[in-house]
């Protein structure tokens, strides 16, 4: 499963998102270090389901009228503050957690309500700006001390005639999810010596910032949009090449909890909801609010955010394989079972796999359940592909 990260200094809404989108129940509160142990848990990214282009919905628990869910991890991580790196505020604990991720979510507080160690302040007294790229250094600078520390190894590595230096740089970095090919596509982009023993600690520096880059990318939350001053949320857009997605994490909290209790008609990733129950003044007035922050961006920017992750930045498709073509169902009868998140360029031999090995390795063809004709292994599957994989490891 994809492992969405959330990242960020204290205070700045962290733990509210990853309420928010997984319902979970964890401490939210108004100081620095709410979180001290990483919060794991299921969130979803939305899209199309396939049971739009059929004559009925398929009713699963993952589909709501034709809006799938699909299930990713989402990792909340404590607050880091500046110094991380070297291990202020637990940093190196809390960045530690950042090698399970796939993809980070930098969660910024764009009200200005905190300051850069997650201390209340006056509203719009700390630049948001200064958030957005504090994470990204934290996280470069501490990969590029753990390339200094076992920099010695490479070196000595080097003396052997069969040395291999894209091989010697994966088996350093496969702890922070670098797969052979990261290394190879970074090393080519990068001027370096050819003797490890004279790189300088620039060169390594420079290595495992590239390094982030590809295996930890980045997409900005700047969270609290309700709060924020006018064009505070335009000028971290205009400050940062990132992704940035304007969220209300308490408002899809409130939201996720009103459709729970019965009090409004709401999905996740909706850009607005209808009230279908009795309210206070005060939680209709609560509710206008949100609405108006839903008008201004699309939604309150949590799955927003989510969907940028991981179709956007990690190029992700969804995939569906089922065991009847015909029906678009699984041996039990049940429509559009499954949805696989596979990588952009993915192959009907890739998604076996990703069902199970002994499918894998037991490959024969496969059919697209749409057209109903097979289709070659060279074959790039494309987002709400069915799929029925025939294999000798199963029907």
């Amino acid at each position: 499963m994809i492992t969405v990260a959330l990242a960020g200094k204290p205070n700045a809404g962290k733990s509210t998102f990853y309420t928010a989108a997984t319902m979970a129940d964890v401490d939210v509160a108004n100081y620095p270090f709410t979180t001290i142990d990483a919060n794991r848990g299921v969130t979803h990214v939305r899209t199309e389901c396939p049971c739009l282009d059929r004559d009925e919905r398929c009713g699963g628990e993952h589909c709501r009228d034709g809006k799938r869910y699909v299930p990713v991890e989402l990792l909340d991580v404590a607050g880091l503050v500046p110094g991380a790196h070297e291990g202020k505020g637990l940093g190196n604990q809390f960045l530690d957690e950042l090698t399970n991720a796939d993809v980070v979510i930098n969660v910024v507080d764009a009200s200005g309500a905190t300051n850069a160690e997650g201390e209340p302040v006056e509203p719009g007294s700390h630049d948001p700006l200064d958030d957005v790229d504090f994470i990204e250094e934290e996280m470069d600078l501490w990969l590029a001390g753990i390339v200094d520390r076992n920099w010695e190894s490479v070196e000595r590595k080097s003396r052997s005639p069969e040395f291999d230096l894209e091989e010697t740089v994966t088996d350093l970095l496969t702890g922070f999810g670098a797969t052979e090919p990261d290394v190879a596509s970074v090393l080519r982009g990068l001027e370096y010596p050819d003797d490890p023993k004279v790189w300088t600690a620039d060169d390594r520096e420079e290595l495992a910032r590239a390094i982030r880059r590809r295996t930890k990318p980045i997409v900005v939350v700047a969270n609290k949009a309700d709060a924020a001053p006018d064009g505070a949320v335009d000028r971290i857009r205009e400050g940062t090449d990132k992704p940035v997605v304007a969220a209300t994490a308490d408002g899809e909290r409130a939201l996720r909890r009103g459709a729970d209790a019965g009090i409004v008609d709401y999905d996740p990733g909706d850009d607005d909801f209808e009230i279908t129950g009795d309210l206070s003044d005060g939680q209709r007035e609560g509710l206008d609010a949100i609405r108006g922050v839903m008008a201004d961006h699309g939604g309150t920017g949590v799955q927003t955010a989510l969907n940028a992750a991981v179709y956007d930045l990690l190029d992700r498709v969804t995939v569906y394989p089922v065991q009847d073509a015909s029906k678009w169902t699984d041996g039990t009868g049940t429509v559009l079972p499954d949805a696989f998140l596979l990588p952009t360029g993915s192959t009907p031999p890739d998604l076996a796999y990703a069902v199970h090995t002994d499918i894998g390795e037991g490959y024969l063809h496969a059919v697209d359940a749409r057209s109903a004709r097979r289709i070659g292994e060279g074959h790039e599957l494309s987002e709400g592909d069915v799929i029925k994989i025939v294999s000798t490891a199963g029907p």
